[in-house]
């Protein structure tokens, strides 16, 4: 794995500064910044390795190697007759194979002609990565396979691919390797683990604040601005197999939200600083290079309020030359910078890697958050990073009052949580996929599918499946309806007959649907969770205690979304229910309970006037949602998207 900032060739040199101050009691290594693992991999035969990069395809790579002691040995695919999954996937006919993701965006085959790979391994990639998903999703392999055959096709594509080092472009012209047939290959090193190592996908502040008494951090960052990103986009992509859409002669995502803070001149400092008031470990080694944005002397003065005495050991190592028609030839070296933490705890604090784990990211979605399978109008999912931190750490039960497509309940850290809507359709859904597991549902959804041979451009078989589930409602079949449905719309006609048309070209069950859909399946099965049809004013509140928390997200009444429009076989939204809503709340802080409501106080012209007299008594926190950073000053004609809460 060709790797910017690789340190293969300075292993040895990390392990004799260390050993200068290692008094042999040490057991646990955490590599902060892994990228390519060469360092946790060098150092697993002595210690428990704990792996993080930020980047999904490294944690991948983590995950399948430094995270296995021993091959796996995938006892259901043997049962189905595969019994060497590696030479099965390389070895199919793809003859009368398309290719898929891959091949359309990363090969000629494509319209915008990329030559990242030939045709012929463009359709390979694309078999073994649809493939290796698809024995996921049918429980053919378990976590521990999937992560090690997906990091055995990532080590793999770089033998093939026609670029320099790395995906920040590819050559013109095609380099001899591209020819090369991709050939899978297992880990060499498995037995060689000493330990049960972990691997996690999370930003390494984050990490470093819940590690408490480890013995070895090892960090790495980016120390230029080359954003890594940007130069491995490529597998990033193959490896969290969400297919966005790409743009410009590379084909990148939008990598906008990507940007590392330490790859970074304006913000490297103050990251490094955040990062070093975190770490708490009987020692610190820290890899830099005199080519990096921070100066020598200035990283050295701000580790000294860290370490003890002040002291900061600094090994230089001539590491290269970099050749200048102006100047001599300007030698740089790499700085490995040693201290020990004042503040070290020897209690040592490990978690359960699904802890941190952040799932692969949705392009241009909120980080870290699950969706709602349901694309329910007025949903909260693009608010989730503003209004989240608003809400109370401690809560006993949750009751989201307006549950909607329950993007802000399934995000929610509670013992209890109820999800509340009058839309019984919605929570029939949600029940059925509450008490089914994903396997099951998949292969409903699929064989609904394939029965209706329902498609973007099948309206014929779009309306015929509209007819069947109209005389027989089932809540599954709902879901599927909808998928193929205008804007993907629940709407009901008053005789609560389904009335959407055919999303002809657009809608369609997409793999980011599936993706989303069996996420908010793996939490729902996770949580302590009732989904309730009651009318909010008839809903029992008699039980919540004091550490209970209330939120409302009720149809805006100075909006016109269809949720509220009285047409779609639901109640209408009006000044009664508003002031009963009102009612309600008062009702919860006369009890000391604490709620938080959504609404908007301006919006296009409008003003909510009792919302603006009610809320005066409580706290109002403005957020900026898609109005143009629009101030509660000056939002009369956007919109002002509020957060109402007693706390």
């Amino acid at each position: 794995m060709r790797f910017i900032g690789s340190k293969k060739n300075l292993l040895q040199n990390i392990d004799a500064v260390l050993n200068q101050y290692l008094d042999g009691s040490e057991k646990t290594f955490v590599d902060l910044f892994g990228g390519s693992n060469a360092v946790g991999e060098f150092f697993s035969n002595r210690y428990h390795i704990i792996s993080n990069d930020i980047m999904y395809f490294s944690y991948v790579i983590a995950r399948g190697s430094l995270g296995l002691n021993s091959s796996p040995k995938f006892e259901k695919l043997g049962r189905q007759g595969i019994n060497d999954p590696l030479q099965y996937l390389t070895s199919v006919d793809l003859s009368d194979y398309k290719g898929d993701y891959v091949t359309d965006n990363f090969s000629p085959a494509g319209e915008d002609n990329r030559m990242y790979f030939t045709i012929d391994n463009a359709k390979r990639i694309d078999f073994i990565r649809e493939t290796i998903e698809q024995w996921k999703v049918q429980g053919s392999i378990s976590n521990d396979e999937y992560f090690y055959l997906l990091n055995s096709l990532l080590q793999a594509i770089p033998f093939v691919s026609n670029i320099t080092g790395t995906y920040g472009a590819y050559l013109k012209k095609w380099d001899k390797r591209s020819f090369k047939k991709l050939i899978l290959e297992e880990p060499t090193n498995l037995s060689n683990h000493r330990y049960s190592n972990k691997a996690f996908n999370t930003d390494s502040v984050k990490l470093i604040d819940q590690l408490t008494g480890v013995d070895i951090v090892y960090i790495d960052p980016p120390y230029n601005t080359r954003q890594y990103p940007s130069n491995y986009h490529v597998l990033e992509n193959i490896a969290k197999w969400e297919k966005p859409e790409l743009k410009g002669v590379t084909g990148q995502p939008d990598l906008d939200d990507e940007k590392s803070d330490f790859a970074t001149k304006k913000k490297a400092k103050d990251a490094m600083q955040e990062l070093l008031s975190k770490v708490n470990s009987k020692h610190v080694l820290i890899s830099y290079s005199t080519d990096g944005i921070i100066d020598k002397d200035e990283f050295v003065q701000m580790i000294r309020p860290f370490a003890k005495a002040e002291r900061v050991d600094v090994h230089e190592i001539e590491y290269r030359k970099y050749k200048s028609k102006i100047h001599n030839d300007k030698v740089v070296y790499e700085l490995l910078m040693y201290y020990q933490p004042k503040n070290y705890e020897t209690d040592l604090k490990l978690f359960d890697d699904t802890d941190l784990i952040v799932k692969p990211k949705k392009n241009s979605t909120p980080k870290g958050f699950i969706k709602s399978p349901l694309n329910y109008v007025g949903g909260k999912y693009k608010l989730l990073p503003q209004i989240m931190p608003l809400f109370p750490k401690n809560i006993s039960t949750f009751v989201d009052l307006f549950s909607g497509g329950a993007n802000v309940g399934i995000n929610i850290n509670a013992d209890k949580i109820i999800f509340n809507d009058i839309n019984t359709k919605i929570n029939e859904i949600f029940r059925y996929l509450q008490d089914h597991p994903s396997e099951e549902v998949l292969d409903t959804i699929y064989s609904l599918i394939d029965n209706y041979q329902l498609s973007k451009t099948n309206e014929e078989g779009f309306k015929a499946f509209r007819d069947d589930y109209n005389k027989a409602p089932d809540p599954i079949s709902l879901y599927v309806l909808v998928s193929y449905s205008f804007n993907y719309q629940f709407r009901f006609n008053n005789h609560m007959q389904y009335n959407n048309p055919f999303g002809k070209n657009r809608s369609h069950f997409s793999e980011r649907m599936k993706t989303n859909l069996v996420r908010f399946m793996d939490k729902l099965h996770m949580i302590n969770a009732t989904f309730t049809d009651d009318y909010f004013t008839k809903l029992d509140l008699s039980g919540l205690d004091k550490d209970s928390f209330v939120y409302a997200d009720p149809p805006y009444l100075i909006t016109t979304g269809s949720y509220n429009d009285g047409n779609r076989g639901f109640v209408n939204w009006t000044d009664k229910q508003e002031h009963e809503l009102y009612d309600v709340l008062d009702a919860l802080n006369d009890r000391k309970i604490r709620f938080a409501m959504s609404n908007v106080l301006y919006h296009k012209g409008k003003e909510n006037t009792s919302l603006l007299q009610w809320s005066e008594k409580y706290t109002v926190h403005h957020l900026n949602y898609d109005y143009k950073n629009a101030s509660h000053n000056t939002v009369k004609q956007g919109s002002d998207e509020v957060l109402i809460t007693n706390y």
